[in-house]
């Protein structure tokens, strides 16, 4: 059975993939472009002509994007759909538009670096998480990678790394570093937008008095505990091993805790993102602006 999301929440989702195409396109227009820092993909490749000859970048990028787009549909099927369009479309004519309207902000190429690389994942981000895409290099290496055996974040890197390369060639050494510098951070910001900040903290306890320190983390910290079975491949005996899920703000109590039952115990705590369920972020929200992808199968599955 197929998840049907009202009408209102499908066009809210394009309105989103609109919004984050503006902003990318204004991390093009007032810090990118004008820097001549070439940050990868496609919009790297549309500065460097820019610079060269004059060519618009918008129209530039969707010219480049067209027959990315076409050979990704011959080749791995209708898996982008209407919102890649609209996305791709979208930030080529925003590019556009607000380039003879918009003035740089800094002709610190440090500056246009660190602003324009966060400002653009951020927009990247937005459309990502409203189930579209901006199009770019990212469809040449799900080709690259369809074709070959090479994984498709390798073949991302490598496409983004001859651009960067290109560019060195093209303005400086220099500003390539500078475009290195703004791709790494576009990235961060991608990430943050879709899997949110690293705010809790998730505990694996492996304790032979698991019981007492559930309970205690049940009673005192007011948080939910899971068993899980657990074998320790050295002494062969079987052991439960508790998953606690904590704020950063609990984590001194909680190992505390663990210390006071059993000092003995073993302990892994590491960030997690977008912490869902009771006590935390509600899982209807999760979704974000966009909608939930996947399909919903009979037995339950996605």
């Amino acid at each position: 059975m197929r998840l049907v999301k009202p009408r209102w929440q499908r066009v809210l989702s394009y309105v989103w993939v609109l919004v984050g195409t503006l902003g990318t396109a204004l991390a093009l227009d007032v810090f990118l472009v004008p820097n001549q820092i070439a940050a990868g993909g496609v919009s790297g490749l549309a500065t460097i002509t820019y610079h060269w000859f004059g060519w618009p970048v918008g129209m530039v990028m969707l010219a480049i994007n067209i027959p990315l787009f076409l050979a990704s549909l011959r080749t791995l099927g209708r898996e982008f759909g209407v919102k890649t369009i609209v996305g791709t479309v979208s930030i080529s004519l925003w590019t556009d538009l607000l380039a003879g309207r918009v003035q740089p902000l800094t002709e610190d190429p440090l500056l246009a670096a660190i602003y324009g690389g966060i400002l653009a994942g951020v927009g990247m981000g937005v459309c990502f998480r409203a189930g579209g895409s901006t199009g770019g290099t990212d469809m040449a290496a799900r080709m690259v990678a369809h074709y070959t055996r090479m994984s498709t974040g390798r073949a991302l890197l490598l496409a983004d790394g001859l651009v960067i390369l290109l560019a060195a060639l093209a303005f400086s050494p220099e500003l390539a570093l500078y475009a290195l510098l703004a791709v790494f951070l576009t990235g961060k910001a991608i990430d943050f937008v879709q899997e949110g900040q690293g705010y809790a903290k998730a505990a694996y306890i492996i304790s032979t008095r698991a019981d007492e320190i559930g309970q205690a983390v049940l009673t005192e910290l007011q948080r939910g505990a899971t068993a899980l079975r657990g074998k320790g491949l050295y002494t062969g005996e079987d052991r439960e091993v508790l998953l606690v899920i904590v704020s950063r703000a609990e984590v001194a109590h909680l190992k505390g805790l663990v210390s006071e039952i059993d000092p003995r115990a073993f302990m892994v705590i590491h960030d997690v993102h977008e912490v869902l369920g009771e006590g935390f972020g509600p899982i209807q929200a999760a979704a974000g602006p966009g909608e939930r992808r996947g399909r919903i199968r009979s037995g339950g599955e996605v």
